[in-house]
């Protein structure tokens, strides 16, 4: 869909859909540039709260991400018009006005349509200073990996849908992809990183790959510093995993070498389509520990899971996996 977009003229355009990046940008002064984007999905959880409360956290996420800050934000909703239906929707707003009050966003509109299966999200606008866009060309030779949250959403998404999972697990990786990533965001802007992403549908090893493409890097990853969900390695391990994930795996194929003691389900696991992912943060090597230090003391998962590595040759692929 993105090829079919006319090429870009407006100079005051700071981030189009060129590189993939997480997020729109446009300059309004030399000083003030906007951040643009919008998101939103099907029901990830049962609880029709913690439904809103997700999909206002993974909206939100993009502009953390881009090392902006949110500050106004639309609805987008479509949902089934039978009455009985409306305690649910307004369960969802609430779980969604929520969020945006605790991320300091204000809620200043947005459109609703009818629809037979429940979408909800957001569109959201942020501020940004020109000069400190973390886009996906900023990545660098000696940057540290450093990832905020566990992997494995969409598998125990599935898990749960299948009856596989107990209510505790439930209750874990829906605060999980509930959790802003607002701190994560602002303390790595206070370390100085190179660039940032965040990890939602394109799995670990998707979004990894555009920003080592718009940076004509590779990288090394250590599976077995990948923090996953306990209950998504029991899952996988029994087949469970849905058809995004799998579709990531095959997308991502030709730009991934996997050394021989990774095992199926971690590769797996390494491209779990993710709702509401952590940050993956681009830090110069040197900062690495302040960085960490700095997360972990805010009670922020702060894993160290690889590092960039130089261009390589032509026929190197971008990402390489080892146990």
């Amino acid at each position: 869909m993105l090829g079919q977009l006319p090429a870009v003229t407006d100079k005051n355009v700071l981030v189009g859909s060129s590189n993939a990046d997480d997020a729109g940008v446009y300059r309004i002064t030399d000083d003030i540039a906007v951040v643009l984007t919008t998101d939103f999905f099907t029901p990830i959880v049962d609880d029709p709260y913690w439904f809103g409360a997700i999909s206002a956290a993974n909206s939100l996420s993009d502009v953390w991400a881009m090392g902006g800050r949110p500050t106004v934000a639309l609805n987008i909703a479509m949902f089934p018009s039978s009455p009985e239906f409306f305690p649910s929707l307004q369960r969802v707003m609430q779980g969604g006005i929520d969020k945006m009050t605790e991320a300091g966003v204000a809620i200043i509109g947005g459109h609703t349509i009818k629809d037979k299966e429940p979408k909800f999200g957001y569109t959201v606008m942020g501020l940004i200073h020109p000069d400190r866009i973390l886009d996906n060309s900023k990545a660098k030779p000696g940057d540290a990996l450093i990832l905020t949250k566990k992997i494995g959403t969409g598998i125990v998404s599935t898990g749960v849908k299948a009856g596989m999972c107990s209510n505790a697990v439930i209750e874990e990786f829906t605060l999980s992809m509930a959790t802003l990533n607002r701190r994560a965001g602002e303390i790595m802007m206070e370390t100085g990183v190179s660039t940032a992403t965040d990890i939602t549908g394109f799995g670990l090893l998707g979004h990894l790959n555009e920003v080592l493409s718009a940076s004509r890097c590779r990288a090394r990853i250590h599976a077995g510093r990948v923090p996953f969900f306990d209950d998504a390695v029991r899952l996988v391990k029994n087949s469970i995993a849905p058809g995004g994930t799998f579709g990531n795996l095959k997308m991502y194929a030709p730009n991934t070498t996997y050394s021989g003691d990774v095992p199926e389900y971690e590769k797996i696991l390494l491209n779990d389509a993710q709702t509401s992912g952590g940050l993956l943060i681009f830090v110069p090597g040197e900062k690495r520990e302040t960085l960490v230090s700095a997360l972990q003391k805010e009670g922020i998962l702060a894993a160290h899971i690889g590092d960039v590595l130089d261009a390589g040759v032509r026929d190197d692929k971008r990402i390489i996996v080892e146990r």
